[in-house]
């Protein structure tokens, strides 16, 4: 299994993970959007809409990799916790568009403060809303090549059953974090619970792209199938998680988007009813919008393995800020 999960992604790489090469899927019917307020919500564990109302703040961030410094960094200076790592944002809805493991040594103590601040947000009248990227995508995958050693460390003590015959293809100092990831464990679990893309009012967040042929589907049928794959409850869907094209490793907006890529940009934001999209994945000189302002470009590398600084996106009304 861990070797079958290492060929996929090793040839999605090979033969273009990070190229803008269009492969366009037949469309299916897309779902209803389910619009919905965070004073309407379910309690804050279960899985978040796909489609909320516009709050009146809305902020979003992108790639932290482990870094659970520059994650406190990017929180404080948007003014969403204090010096206790506590939610002080109010109503405020955040959305952060994935990649929050590998490359660093702090994931765990990141995904747990995202949660913390999930439940902690929802009771006061906001959302905080950690999406997954190609990387949580991996480690659920088992492809554990990015993962740093004090990453390994950080799961050491997570239970698992050490004669488990499945676990022992691993070595045992990986064996915590394998059993933290694999189908049904406790961190798999929770990125289950994590959408994949989202639309805040007329914003759509997505850590590498939505593209026309993932629009005509609906958000919340993409985010319902990753997530009952990630729950261990249906088989893999490839067109999401693997695809050079899927919406985790598209780089069409993200890496010097062409004419071409503006006009599917432009296209996938009319399906949806957006006027914008707020991506990660390609790391950048600073955060900065492109295809005239309707993509805003938010990974800066804030995470010590590129040496950038924090950065985040404020949406209130209208009005967009970039806030550094």
């Amino acid at each position: 299994m861990q070797l079958q999960n290492t060929l996929w992604l090793m040839a999605c790489i090979v033969t273009g993970c990070s190229t803008k090469t269009e492969t366009v899927a037949p469309p299916t019917q897309g779902s209803e959007p389910d619009i919905d307020s965070t004073a309407d919500r379910e309690p804050w564990s279960t899985p978040p809409p796909s489609t909320l109302a516009a709050p009146e703040r809305l902020v979003g961030f992108a790639d932290v990799h482990g870094d659970f410094d520059a994650t406190v960094r990017v929180l404080t200076l948007a003014g969403l916790i204090d010096e206790n790592q506590t939610w002080v944002g109010g109503t405020t809805v955040v959305v952060q568009t994935g990649d929050q493991l590998d490359r660093g040594d702090g994931e765990r103590a990141i995904l747990d403060l995202f949660e913390s601040l999930s439940e902690q947000a929802w009771a006061a009248g906001g959302g905080f809303y950690p999406l997954l990227g190609n990387h949580e995508i991996m480690n659920l995958a088992l492809d554990l090549r990015y993962v740093t050693p004090g990453g390994f460390a950080e799961f050491e003590d997570i239970e698992h059953d050490s004669n488990d015959p499945f676990l022992s293809e691993y070595p045992p100092q990986q064996r915590g974090r394998v059993a933290a990831f694999r189908s049904g464990g406790p961190y798999a679990q929770i990125l289950a619970g994590h959408n994949l893309t989202m639309q805040v009012g007329t914003t759509v967040f997505v850590h590498g792209g939505i593209l026309p042929q993932h629009a005509v589907v609906g958000l919340k049928t993409i985010n319902e199938e990753v997530q009952a794959w990630a729950r261990g409850e249906a088989p893999e869907p490839t067109r999401w998680v693997r695809s050079a094209t899927s919406p985790v490793w598209s780089r069409h907006y993200s890496d010097r988007p062409d004419a071409s890529d503006c006009a599917l940009l432009a296209q996938a934001l009319e399906t949806l009813g957006a006027v914008r999209m707020v991506v990660g994945h390609t790391v950048q000189d600073a955060p900065n919008p492109d295809c005239n302002g309707k993509v805003w470009r938010m990974d800066v590398g804030m995470a010590a393995h590129y040496g950038g600084s924090p950065a985040a996106i404020e949406i209130v009304g209208d009005s967009v800020t970039l806030l550094e």
